[in-house]
């Protein structure tokens, strides 16, 4: 980035040093009936007040909506605030956030809201707002841009633009007066526009060479990968491991689920102890901290510091299809019901709170909420916090004694990091101790402390519901959607509930209903009020590919799995890079996109490619189909150089190292799924952790005759004397087919 960082030198010298270290890192990354603040409530409201919105007021993001009333002349982001900018020599100002940022609230209230830093927007500037999980390849762009100007990313994201959509200056989070040694708003926007007034040479010039930066990145070099990247990998983050708090590093602490599913992987590959104490560790202090929503279930976004005690109040769909994964792996391998409680905690949260009346699964819940005692006043994390008088007021002495004592309540608030004061003499519950402890100290028995527990969260659920909520972002993602979906499979498989299988069926059959183009065979991104719109990304298409194997493998209903391979072959003609291999992030069909990018890092959620390269080689071990097999090895060893130098940078693409390297087993059950012996067979297939597998049934009918089209090696499976069969194989070479489930059970173990 040596290009990048000299045209910031240039502009440095014209903007001030001051202004480019004024951004700081703020972010990383319902059911029909109940009582729910709604985007399209507040527009209602704002025009019956006679208010007069913006451009935006015709988008359906809630983002975006959000900002439809702001004096700013916000664009959407398209060809005609792009006109504008070119017609009248204008530069743009390009703000990205999402409906859930805190910060993006704080930046509107203080900035956007505001007459006259609004005056100064329009009169000097083309103002574009974006919402980053609409559109993650404009995010993506200039998020690069950004952090090649030597500054932190996150959101919201300020980024001044050429009329020609060149980046020159950015930043995120800019106060509305100079404060803290950082440049205000104001002074930020006059300061460019003296710039681009007296200096606009060099702004191109900057701004060029910032593409040219960007366009000469060097990408991820292809490289053989061998299974010593597997033991450096783990090493990598064996180095930073916290051994008293779980997870990695210091504060903040993000859950990281890719980071869970690699060290499972791992151990179940060599029995290295540490690898799942690393990972029980991490799920165990989480889901005791404050980050886990001890009353309503689901887990927040992240935790602002290392003890996983105040969080980052937003939940995520995204998150919590993915820790639901590992819980449920975690109870697999060490058969505690621990782990199988908060994973059913968190699905019925996403059933109850997150679920579209037709099947759908919203995309995130707020930090931020109206104060119960003050609603015309916000705070973060509002709707979750207690006070220690209001919880004796609920529960009454003794119940309140144990509930505090077990929570960690204290008289004026327990949050040990509050740069904000958002919780001064409030609660954020966290288990402060063990149900035995807490016995101990109030002279009581362990099961009258775990009834008090039990019927004290009852109460405190039902006169929470009573406060106003956090704002619901009720669009439906089409990538987020995969991952739930395949959260609901799994479930199923491991715990059994029906509820389970239906909610990921229904999940699917939305997104077939709404997010999908039959003539085309293509994906939408996203679906709200009516519309689907933008289109979908290689994370769509791959995201979604997984969670449908997954529901084929729960329901064995094979249109799941024929979808999977349609997805696929979509995805390969769209995105597949035929020069160097592996996939693009966007199809390249969209000119505003200057860059087409690969995404290197699995953080919050996987990147497309380490999904794209599991999927394709879990349909190769299902179908036998060499092409598919090499395809995915290419796309993993296309990122064989971050593999080998740096692999806990993609520890996704790891997990697909290592289903590569060691041959998943086909298990293939012969007979119908209702039958109570299959039943039976396939309690032994789930009951245990084997992450390098793949399940097919051959019933027979219709389902085996779909699969056989894509296998052929099926149509010789059969049942053996009537009975339910198993066949245990490998590469299709398979050991002797039994009906017995101890046998089987045998043949797992080995």
């Amino acid at each position: 980035m040596n290009r990048l960082t000299g045209s910031l030198t240039i502009l440095s010298l014209v903007l001030g040093g001051a202004f480019l270290s004024s951004s700081c890192r703020r972010e990383s990354n319902q059911s029909a009936g109940r009582t729910r603040p709604s985007i399209s409530v507040f527009v209602k409201t704002q025009m019956d007040q006679g208010k007069k919105p913006n451009r935006l007021i015709n988008e359906k993001s809630p983002y975006l909506l959000q900002h439809a009333f702001n004096p700013v002349e916000w664009y959407p982001w398209g060809e005609e605030a792009f006109a504008r900018a070119r017609a009248e020599q204008l530069p743009i100002f390009l703000s990205i956030g999402y409906a859930t940022c805190h910060w993006c609230h704080v930046m509107e209230r203080e900035s956007f809201e505001n007459d006259s830093i609004a005056a100064i927007m329009n009169r000097f500037f083309v103002c574009i707002k974006v919402d980053r999980e609409e559109r993650p390849d404009v995010d993506k762009v200039y998020m690069t841009a950004l952090q090649g100007m030597g500054q932190n990313g996150g959101w919201p994201m300020s980024m001044f633009l050429t009329p020609d959509l060149k980046p020159f200056f950015g930043g995120t989070y800019f106060p509305p007066d100079t404060r803290y040694g950082r440049a205000g708003f104001p002074d930020v926007l006059t300061r460019i526009h003296d710039v681009w007034e007296k200096e606009r040479e060099k702004i191109f010039e900057s701004a060029n060479g910032i593409i040219t930066a960007l366009r000469e990145m060097p990408a991820a070099t292809g490289g053989k990968i061998e299974g010593a990247v597997l033991d450096t990998c783990y090493r990598q983050f064996e180095r930073t491991f916290d051994p008293v708090f779980g997870g990695f590093g210091g504060g903040p602490k993000f859950p990281r689920p890719a980071v869970l599913d690699f060290l499972l992987r791992y151990h179940n590959r060599t029995e290295e102890p540490k690898a799942l104490t690393m990972v029980t560790k991490t799920l165990q202090k989480m889901a005791l901290g404050g980050m886990y929503d001890h009353v309503g279930g689901g887990f927040h976004r992240y935790s602002v510091d290392g003890e996983w005690r105040v969080p980052h109040f937003e939940k995520m769909l995204y998150d919590q299809a993915q820790l639901v994964q590992a819980y449920i792996d975690a109870f697999q391998v060490t058969k505690d019901p621990f782990y199988s409680a908060i994973a059913r905690e968190v699905l019925d949260y996403v059933l109850r709170d997150m679920t579209h009346p037709d099947g759908g699964f919203y995309s995130a819940e707020d930090a931020d909420s109206p104060k119960p005692e003050s609603p015309a006043e916000e705070g973060e994390g509002a709707f979750y916090v207690w006070t220690k008088k209001e919880l004796f007021d609920v529960l009454g002495e003794d119940a309140a004694r144990t509930w505090c004592l077990y929570y960690g309540v204290e008289e004026g608030g327990n949050a040990p990091h509050d740069p904000q004061m958002e919780f001064t003499g409030r609660n954020i519950l966290y288990v402060a101790r063990s149900v035995k402890e807490t016995a101990v100290a109030l002279g009581k028995t362990e099961g009258d402390v775990q009834a008090r527990l039990i019927s004290s969260k009852k109460k405190l659920f039902a006169v929470r519901e009573a406060r106003p909520r956090p704002r619901l972002d009720d669009k439906v993602i089409c990538s987020w959607n995969g991952l739930m979906i395949g959260a609901f499979a799994r479930a199923y498989q491991v715990l059994g509930d029906e509820r389970y299988l239906r909610a990921s069926r229904r999940g699917a059959e939305f997104v077939f209903n709404h997010l999908y183009d039959a003539p085309t065979k293509t994906l939408r991104r996203r679906y709200r009020d009516g519309e689907s719109r933008y289109e979908a990304h290689l994370d769509d298409y791959a995201f979604l590919v997984h969670g449908l194997l997954d529901l084929y493998e729960a329901s064995f209903e094979a249109t799941w799995f024929v979808r999977a391979m349609e997805l696929t072959q979509k995805q390969i003609s769209l995105f597949k890079d035929d020069r160097n291999g592996g996939f693009f992030d966007t199809s390249g069909k969209d000119s505003t996109i200057l860059i087409r990018m690969k995404e290197q890092y699995d953080g919050a959620e996987p990147t497309g490619n380490s999904l794209a390269a599991m999927n394709l080689l879990r349909l190769a071990r299902m179908t036998g189909d060499d092409a598919l097999l090499e395809l995915g090895q290419q796309t993993i060893f296309q990122f064989g150089d971050v593999l080998m130098k740096q692999p806990v940078v993609m520890p996704a693409m790891a997990a697909a190292c290592a289903f590569f390297l060691d041959p998943p087993r086909q298990i293939i059950l012969a007979g119908m799924k209702q039958d109570p012996a299959m039943q039976r067979l396939l309690y032994e297939v789930h009951a245990r952790y084997i992450p390098n597998k793949v399940v097919l049934l051959a019933d027979g009918g219709e389902e085996q005759r779909q699969l056989a089209k894509y296998n052929s090696f099926l149509q010789s499976i059969v049942m053996v004397d009537g009975k339910v069969t198993a066949y245990i194989c490998e590469d299709f070479v398979c050991e002797l087919p039994t009906s017995d489930p101890a046998v089987v059970s045998q043949l797992l173990q080995k």
